[in-house]
């Protein structure tokens, strides 16, 4: 089975860590996963939390049987470096090469109302064009009912409430939907491999 990749941007590490948290929930299952960046479009010094992470590949996303999607929100948008990504994938368009694979987004804001849903709306946009099948969070997951933080049925979530000391961790809810999208991302992969 070919691995889930993970893909995101984070400039401050918010999303980074969404995306290590669906990780975790991918490989939980023995599911073969890979975590990559997309490329910063800027020479900001704070594009650390992806610098140390590598650089997708257009083989790598072609090759994944399943997608995770990760981006801060930007005026109720995905970040210009995952908007240039996805915008060079015209040739696996042409080819249909992720056509029926599973995908799920995910994103993190500085403040509570801050167009995290509309940016997770967003990303789908592109990957609907690309023929990929959604994968939300059912509202059967409990920390989707209790969660103060972050979290949505269109994808995972986290409220950062960055303050010069340090970043905001993942909530216990937080993580624990991240987990679970990880898990339940894997789990549509896994069936499909099962039966191709």
């Amino acid at each position: 089975m070919q691995p889930v990749l993970v893909l995101y941007y984070s400039r401050n590490g918010s999303t980074k860590r969404l995306a290590d948290a669906i990780a975790q929930g991918v490989s939980s299952l023995d599911v073969p996963v890979i975590v990559r960046t997309v490329k910063s479009i800027s020479d900001a010094a704070n594009d650390a939390a992806s610098s140390a992470v590598p650089e997708v590949s257009l083989q790598e996303l072609e090759q994944c049987s399943a997608l995770a999607l990760g981006s801060p929100t930007r005026f109720g948008n995905m970040a210009a470096p995952v908007k240039h990504f996805l915008d060079s994938t015209s040739s696996q368009w042409l080819k249909g090469a992720l056509i029926d694979k599973p995908a799920c987004v995910f994103t993190s804001s500085s403040s509570m109302h801050g167009g995290q849903e509309s940016t997770l709306l967003s990303m789908m946009v592109p990957l609907i064009h690309h023929g990929m099948v959604i994968c939300g969070l059912p509202y059967s997951e409990p920390a989707l009912h209790n969660t103060t933080m972050g979290g949505s049925p269109y994808g995972v979530t986290h409220v950062a409430h960055h303050s010069l000391s340090a970043p905001e961790q993942l909530s216990v809810d937080e993580k624990a939907l991240c987990i679970a999208q990880g898990k339940r991302l894997a789990m549509f992969a896994k069936k499909l491999a099962d039966n191709a």
